[in-house]
Formats: C-alpha cells, sequence, structure tokens
C-alpha cells in the first residue's frame, strides 16, 4: 500500500490518544474511546503524512453510542475540521472485501508509544463472522509481526493491494502476547453514522474495479501516456456525477483519484468506463477492427419560426450514451459557424482514443448539401471532410422501425472483408421496384449513384434506396445531369466513370470502415484538381453507433421533416 495522506493522529489536550481516518474533505472517523475527553479538552488532528501542516482543531459531530465499556457497542465518532485540508479522502471499501481464500492482506497505521510519526501492523481477518454483530476478528499476518497496542485504535484496516478501506480498530486483545484483535468493518460503521453509508461501495465488484483503475493509472505514468484527464473523466461520467474542477486535473492521477475519492462510492459504472477508456488508451488499436466510433450528430432541419431559420441540434455519443451538447434556432447565414462552434464543444465529451465521426442528420431534400466542404473553424479554412470522417443521414431513417431493419443489416455486415457496390446508372433503366428488391435480397450493401440524386430521372431510385434502407449510399454531387443524359457505360460519362473508380476503392474496405475511407479520398481529392471524389456524398448509417433513444431528436419536432 502506498503511503497515504489520510492517515491521522488524534490528540486530546496535547496528548495522541489514537488514530483515526480522513473520509470526506472535513471528517474524520475514529473510536469514541479515543476522544473520551473531547468535550474537555481541545482536539486536534494531525496528517502525519504530510509533514510540516499544522495540526488542525476539531469538534465531534457524531457518536455512536458507546458507554465507556471494553465490550460498549458504537465505538465511534466522527470529528469535523475546522476547515478542509485539501488531502483526498480514504477509499472505502464494500463490504466483504477483507476476506478472501487464501487471506487478504490487511495493513493498520497507528501511533503507538514511541512512534509519533506511525506505525504499521500486518493482519488479516479471522472469518467474516461477526462478534456480537460488531466486529470482525483479526490476528497477526506473521507470528512475529507488530502487536496491536494503545494507538492503534481508530486507524483504518485497510487492504494491502488496492489501500481501500475495510473497517477501523476498536481493541486489542489485551493478553501478554496475544497478537489479536477487533475491527469494525464499514457496513457496521455506517450503521452508526449513515452519511458514511453512500461512501460504502454496493458490491465485491467495486472493489475490483478500483484497484483496476489504481493499477492501470500506475501503467499509464510508467508509459508517459499523454492524455486529457478532464475529456477522460468528462467522457466516463454520468449525469448525476460531480463536474470536474473547475482549473480541471493537473495530471491522470489527480483524475482518477477525483473518480475514486469524490463519487458516491457506488458509482461503479463511472470507475469502470474510466479503467475502460483508460485501458484503450494504452492499447494498440488494430486497423482491421471494426472501429469504435464516437459520433457528434448534427442535426439541421427548417425551423418553422420563420423564413431561413434552421433548426440545429447537436449531440455527442460516447460510451453507449448520449450527451446534448446545445440545440438552437439560427439564421441560415450564421449556420456554418454556429456549426463549427457546436462540434468544437461536443468534442469535449467524446471517449479519448475512440474515432471521431462527424453525422449530419439532414431533411431528405438538403441530403446533397456539401457539409464536407464547410471550413472547419472561423481561422481554419481546411474542409471539415478532410479533417474528420463527415457523413450524412436522412431524418427520415431515424424513425424505430428503420433503424430495427438497418442494425440488422449492419450485424449481417460485420463479417464482410468489403463493400459490395449495386451500381445506378446514370440513365437510370431499372425500375425502381427491382432497385428494391435487388437492394433488400443481394449481398450489396451500398447503393452508388452515378447521376446526382436530385435529378429527375434519379430522384425515383434514390427514394427507394432511402426507404429499402440501403445501409451505405454514394454519389457524385457532379454527377451526370439531366441536361445530358448519357448510354448506361458509356466512356466519356461523368457519372460511369465515378461509379468505376468507386469500385475499385471500396471493394476491400469492409463496410464498417467507409466513413475513414472516404476521408482518405477526400484528402485526396482537396490535393488534386479534378480528382474523382472531389464531390463525393456518404451517407452512412449504422445505428449501433448511436446507443442511446433520441426521442427529442429535431426530426420529431419539425413538420417539415
Amino acid at each position: 500500500m502506498n503511503s497515504a495522506a489520510w492517515h491521522a493522529r488524534i490528540e486530546c489536550g496535547g496528548r495522541i490518544t489514537g488514530a483515526g481516518f480522513l473520509v470526506t474533505p472535513d471528517k474524520v472517523v475514529t473510536c469514541a474511546h479515543v476522544v473520551r475527553d473531547g468535550d474537555r479538552h481541545p482536539l486536534t488532528v494531525t496528517f502525519t503524512e504530510r509533514p510540516g501542516m499544522p495540526a488542525v482543531p476539531a469538534r465531534i459531530v457524531a457518536h455512536g453510542g458507546w458507554s465507556g465499556g471494553a465490550t460498549d457497542l458504537g465505538d465511534l465518532a466522527v470529528l469535523e475540521l475546522r476547515h478542509e485540508v485539501g488531502i483526498a479522502p480514504a477509499a472505502l471499501a464494500p463490504p466483504g472485501a477483507a476476506h478472501g481464500e487464501p487471506p487478504r492482506r490487511l495493513v493498520v497505521y497507528g501511533f503507538p508509544a514511541g512512534f509519533d510519526e506511525g506505525a504499521l501492523a500486518e493482519y488479516r481477518t479471522t472469518g467474516p463472522q461477526l462478534i456480537k454483530n460488531e466486529w470482525n476478528q483479526l490476528e497477526a499476518w506473521q507470528t512475529d509481526g507488530q502487536p496491536l497496542a494503545r494507538g492503534y485504535s481508530g486507524a483504518a484496516v485497510a487492504l494491502a493491494d488496492t489501500g481501500e478501506v475495510v473497517g477501523m480498530v476498536t481493541a486489542a486483545a489485551g493478553a501478554k502476547g496475544v497478537r489479536n484483535g477487533r475491527m469494525m468493518p464499514v457496513q457496521v460503521m455506517a450503521r452508526y453514522w449513515p452519511d458514511l453509508e453512500s461512501l460504502v461501495p454496493a458490491s465485491p465488484h467495486a472493489a475490483a474495479q478500483r484497484a483496476r483503475l489504481r493499477e492501470l493509472v500506475e501503467k499509464a505514468v510508467r508509459a508517459g501516456l499523454e492524455c486529457d484527464p478532464v475529456r477522460l473523466y468528462t467522457a466516463a461520467a454520468d449525469p448525476f456525477d460531480p463536474l470536474p474542477p473547475p482549473g480541471g486535473f493537473d495530471s491522470l492521477r489527480s483524475a482518477a483519484l477525483f473518480v475514486l475519492c469524490e463519487l458516491d462510492a457506488r458509482a461503479t459504472a463511472t470507475v469502470a468506463r474510466f479503467a475502460d477508456h483508460l485501458e484503450s488508451l494504452l492499447g494498440v488499436t488494430d486497423e482491421t477492427d471494426t472501429p469504435d466510433w464516437s459520433p457528434i450528430l448534427v442535426e439541421l432541419a427548417p425551423s418553422g419560426a420563420g423564413q431561413g431559420l434552421i433548426r440545429v441540434e447537436v449531440s455527442a455519443y460516447s460510451g453507449g450514451r448520449r450527451h446534448p451538447v446545445g440545440s438552437d434556432t439560427v439564421p441560415q447565414a450564421r449556420l456554418r459557424t454556429h456549426v463549427q462552434d457546436r462540434i468544437e464543444a461536443a468534442f469535449r465529451h467524446l471517449t479519448p482514443g475512440t474515432q471521431e465521426l462527424i453525422a449530419f442528420a439532414l431533411p431528405r431534400d438538403w441530403l446533397d448539401w456539401p457539409v464536407d466542404r464547410w471550413p472547419k473553424a472561423p481561422d481554419d479554412d481546411t474542409p471539415l471532410g478532410c479533417v474528420y470522417p463527415v457523413v450524412v443521414t436522412d431524418h427520415a431513417r431515424r424513425k424505430p422501425g428503420t433503424r430495427h431493419v438497418l442494425t440488422r443489416a449492419w450485424n449481417r455486415l460485420d463479417a464482410r472483408p468489403g463493400t459490395r457496390l449495386h451500381r445506378v446508372e446514370c440513365a437510370c433503366p431499372e425500375d425502381p421496384r427491382k432497385l428494391r428488391h435487388a437492394l433488400r435480397r443481394s449481398e450489396a450493401c451500398l447503393a452508388g449513384f452515378a447521376a446526382a440524386p436530385h435529378t429527375a430521372r434519379a430522384r425515383p431510385h434514390f427514394e427507394v434506396s432511402l426507404t429499402a434502407p440501403a445501409p451505405v449510399i454514394m454519389w457524385s454531387r457532379a454527377g451526370c445531369a439531366d441536361a445530358h443524359p448519357a448510354a448506361p457505360g458509356a466512356r466519356d460519362c461523368p457519372g460511369t466513370a465515378f461509379l468505376d473508380a468507386l469500385d475499385a476503392h471500396v471493394g476491400r474496405v469492409p463496410p464498417a470502415r467507409l466513413p475513414r475511407a472516404v476521408l482518405d479520398l477526400r484528402e485526396e481529392a482537396h490535393l488534386e484538381d479534378g480528382h474523382w471524389a472531389s464531390d463525393i456524398q456518404l451517407l452512412w448509417d449504422d445505428p449501433r453507433c448511436f446507443t442511446e433513444p433520441h426521442g427529442d431528436a429535431v426530426h420529431l419536432q419539425c413538420p417539415v421533416a
């Protein structure tokens, strides 16, 4: 167990009477018999692991009802410090964590005579059986180990491997040569001071997660891992968890201590998510695996409040949860700047180490908007689609029934090593009804259009592709226009050339990786005039990336969507 600053020495009237431990920023728990004279003499608390830190005056604010006898129940007192001390409190272990097979090694830090700076003793419990429903019996870890003595009363009993507190020393055996004692476990302590109950984890699983997090933090520090602790915490936190400190965290360790000590100890899910995110940062991502997308969803629709006003709703999806970022109505002239600001704000909610994805959910008539060409920021005119994977999707496809069908389709696509293209040629010779059948029954998951979908001849086929629903649709915004129809397959047809190049590039790309592949193409096109992918548009729709229901989405609010 690393040295922990929360160990406390209790003095009454200038005399050392025992030990205690910090459980909140201004509360110390100890034995009632340690402060039996606290109503007649001044009490002070010293944190010996902070050399030079002055003793802090304290007063008794809670008492377990102990009446003075060695075997009387309720030997617990709570001291309130005159001021907070800026020390991370002790982390409590869940009930039963002290016991195991083989036995778990326990460490006690007390202040016996002659050891004003403190002394350690190693113990284990004899078993989970409670004596008088109040105490566990402690026995020395080694036969020649340090016996419990006066000065250890009130000391925390901590797990040697994790540092979590399982109980408090209340008594030594009393007989010479007997190296036993008694411990009041944390669940009994909470019985006498209910405020402690919220700090006790609910299950043994919590202790394992906390120990895992500590181990991962040490591994990350040794590896010199660079990450943003605020983003790491924000991605893991539940909506009701406290916000990060105003000044953020000065290190990964401080963020982990915040998770372990400032959160309700029952917040096992937050601890586990924090550990999971940290573990992913420590690992090496396999580019052949399905990407761990963390989408930022930008939903746009006419507001209905007036001409030229756009309803904008932005959310970030991370760790299986949706984080609302903003919901506003803005004039179309300010739309791009507003979206830039909201996307930047959404990045604070993304899990570090995952792959960002910008998804625009648009009304059907807006799906051809060149959102990938919008500047990344007011001071950076790099196209958004050359910095991040950018996709579009249709508002109308966010209905529960369509999401269900798409999810089933994507579950099948996970096993595909490449993407099979169904070509919709520029002259659209295929009957739309047959196109629906082909998209639903064939192995193709990508509908590729040679003509832009807003053209009269392509519009019916595009509608069918959306409602089939095809998991992926791609086209060129500069595809064949109505004024220049060409025979299917004609060599001079730009639409045919687009489909040929598309087929060559996506055939070996798994469907889940298409947004990244299109990002690469857009970067190439940005550097090369006349590149075939300069106006490529990707409608890519995997509902599994948006794992929390989005019942208040814009498309449900706007009558035009």
